[in-house]
């Protein structure tokens, strides 16, 4: 533990992650990023054999050293990752040009057919080293959402037509590709890193929430806030290319989202995305419509 508790000492909190257990550090000559595992510890492992999994394949950090069980003077576990060259996706996008989005646009879509394409047969999160695959344990969509409305805090006309719009999602997620896939389940501008030099995107980081679950799930988180044309149509050009995923991709892709998007609604508004959840519900249930106002999504060529 000598080691670990001199490059501790140097730690600076880095925004994002869960619950500040995340810091840029310095070891072994090199810039690098130290997560704690103080609250969910038994995801140190798991997250260390799904960079493993994918290292080659999507731009993850190297593991360079890790504990990824408890110590015996109660240190929680820690995993030690390279830190990735590039700016934060969401600071960039900020001042890019429209080649430019249309450029990370398309990269983010050869992302999300990556992802889609790494197949498990069952849906769940993941446990252990093995990356073995169990039970969310929640039910379905409209038990997830009941058990989640009283944080919501949703009118009684609200909460009919928001419940109409979960009826139309469950009919989408029946008729749509029968796949399972790798989801990164955080996969937004907030969590990319991008040269800003090249437009090339260098890093997908903080796969806390990653599973097993939705081919359309990423796409739905990627476009719940999205409000760039260039960007989304870049995207949806090239996932539309990609493995077959069938007709009403955007439709699809925001039913998937509907889970995380409850979670997220229903956590104190004090949390600027979740206030922004909590309103882009309200919207939904006041149209009666998956979009909730958002515009209209379609291909740029």
């Amino acid at each position: 533990m000598d080691g670990f508790e001199a490059i501790a000492a140097s730690a600076v909190p880095l925004a994002g992650g869960y619950g500040g257990e995340t810091y840029a550090v310095s070891a072994a000559g090199e810039d690098a990023v130290l997560k704690l595992y103080g609250r969910r510890p038994e995801r140190a492992a798991v997250d260390i054999s799904l960079m493993r999994l994918v290292r080659g394949l999507l731009p993850v950090p190297r593991v360079l050293d890790a504990m990824p069980e408890p110590a015996g003077d109660g240190a929680p576990p820690y995993v030690l990752y390279e830190r990735l060259p590039g700016v934060n996706l969401e600071t960039y996008l900020e001042g890019a040009g429209e080649d430019e989005r249309r450029k990370v646009g398309e990269q983010l879509g050869e992302l999300l057919v990556r992802l889609s394409g790494m197949p498990f047969l069952t849906f769940g999160d993941f446990a252990g080293r093995e990356l073995a695959v169990v039970s969310f344990g929640v039910g379905g969509l409209e038990e997830f959402f009941a058990s989640h409305a009283e944080g919501i805090g949703l009118t009684p006309a609200q909460r009919a037509g928001f419940e109409a719009v979960l009826d139309q999602a469950e009919e989408l997620a029946e008729t749509g590709v029968d796949r399972i896939c790798l989801v990164h389940s955080d996969f937004n501008p907030k969590n990319l890193l991008v040269d800003p030099a090249t437009a090339r995107l260098t890093g997908l980081i903080d796969w806390e929430f990653a599973h097993a679950g939705s081919p359309y799930a990423d796409l739905g988180n990627l476009l719940r806030f999205c409000t760039d044309p260039v960007l989304a149509g870049a995207v949806l050009g090239v996932v539309r290319a990609g493995p077959e995923l069938g007709d009403r991709l955007v439709e699809r892709a925001r039913a998937a989202d509907l889970w995380a998007l409850i979670d997220l609604a229903s956590r104190p508004a004090a949390n600027p995305v979740a206030a922004a959840a909590n309103a882009l519900v309200a919207r939904i249930a006041d149209t009666g419509d998956l979009a909730g106002g958002r515009p209209e999504v379609d291909v740029v060529h």
